[in-house]
């Protein structure tokens, strides 16, 4: 009696099906790992129009402050843009540290705050910016 091929694809085997699993499972692990060990200051706040509400699309930059007590850190200016809430953060190097933040929008006065960090803090800043006189 002949035997019929089989024409198809092989249903793949019990250790290979755990192979893969554990491939996929690995990387993750070392990834949550790795980001939990990572420490950071973070510098979080709202950006509010005159009238109280929160102003979108305004331009939040924060600048490393040259200061006797400051780390001596070589860091660049970060920028970043509020949200639809007036949101914006930034994740920082931890440890003492002095910075300049400012929030400025179109057609509105621009606001300078100092920021001073002393270890894996969490900083929140809110400003209230006041629109341009003509």
């Amino acid at each position: 009696m002949k035997r019929k091929k089989r024409i198809g694809i092989r249903a793949p085997g019990r250790l290979s099906v755990a192979a893969a699993m554990l491939a996929c499972i690995l990387p993750i692990q070392a990834a949550k790992k790795k980001s939990s060990q990572e420490t950071y200051s973070l510098i979080a706040g709202t950006v509010f129009s005159a009238n109280g509400y929160a102003l979108a699309v305004a331009d939040v930059l924060l600048t490393p402050d040259p200061h006797p007590d400051s780390a001596p850190l070589k860091l660049k200016k970060l920028q970043a843009v509020s949200d639809s809430r007036g949101e914006f953060a930034f994740r920082v190097p931890p440890g003492a540290m002095h910075y300049i933040i400012s929030a400025s929008a179109k057609g509105y006065r621009a606001v300078q705050k100092p920021v001073v960090l002393q270890g894996e803090d969490r900083v929140d800043v809110t400003f209230q910016l006041d629109p341009e006189s003509k």
